[in-house]
């Protein structure tokens, strides 16, 4: 038995056998006995359909990640790799090399995740890197939703995109990097200043890292009031 088998390849086994007949024949055969292999598709078990996502109400909820192209002073191309919280704008990571596969990017969001916590989920483009099996594996290991933008509709992704645009003018075409060490050090330079020193006009012109202490202090003020209210109804 061969059911993992085409109607071409059994075709060539029964003339192995001496068997003289026409591959369209076996072929009409093989299709009126509905014989047709079925393709094994791998289940994205991580994925959340395609569009734009909702926005975040808090930090951690939601990152978003998306590659930018530079090169050397001598001419090798780089990639770079942002991760950004959609809710404070913080650049959570930037990460340079001269490549960056799919198991490369679940190594960066991992380490994040260590830091500040896995998200609930992440907005991400079509690229072959990002659509792969190491960051879906990934994701699902870790609860996390990938949501994935429609195809040829960058807009889906704008925070990371707009954020792009301020890596690009500010950092990447103002240096001249002499080597891979110089580019992720004056990215990281960069990275840090922009998230504690920048003030972003979405966030009432403060950095993203006042926006985030400010969800902080919300929260702890919430949290001090409830407790304070369960205190008095005790009382």
């Amino acid at each position: 038995m061969r059911p993992r088998f085409g109607y071409r390849r059994l075709c060539i086994l029964l003339r192995r056998e001496g068997v003289v007949v026409n591959h369209k024949r076996i072929e009409r055969l093989y299709r009126a006995e509905q014989l047709n292999v079925r393709r094994r598709t791998r289940k994205r078990v991580a994925r959340d359909g395609r569009g734009r996502a909702d926005s975040p109400s808090r930090p951690n909820e939601q990152w978003a990640i998306d590659f930018v192209s530079d090169a050397l002073a001598w001419g090798r191309r780089i990639r770079v790799l942002a991760v950004l919280d959609v809710c404070t704008r913080e650049a959570l990571a930037i990460e340079v090399d001269t490549s960056l596969p799919g198991a490369r990017v679940a190594q960066v969001l991992e380490g994040v995740a260590r830091e500040r916590g896995a998200p609930a989920q992440i907005v991400l483009d079509n690229g072959p890197e990002l659509a792969g099996k190491a960051l879906d594996q990934w994701a699902y290991a870790r609860g996390v939703r990938l949501c994935f933008i429609a195809p040829g509709k960058p807009v889906q992704n704008a925070f990371v995109e707009s954020f792009n645009g301020r890596l690009r003018d500010e950092c990447l075409s103002s240096h001249w990097f002499l080597g891979l060490a110089d580019a992720r050090r004056t990215v990281e330079t960069w990275r840090e200043d922009y998230n504690r020193a920048r003030p972003h006009s979405a966030l009432g012109y403060r950095t993203p890292a006042e926006a985030r202490l400010a969800f902080d202090f919300d929260r702890f003020d919430q949290v001090t009031d409830a407790r304070q209210g369960t205190d008095g109804l005790s009382e």
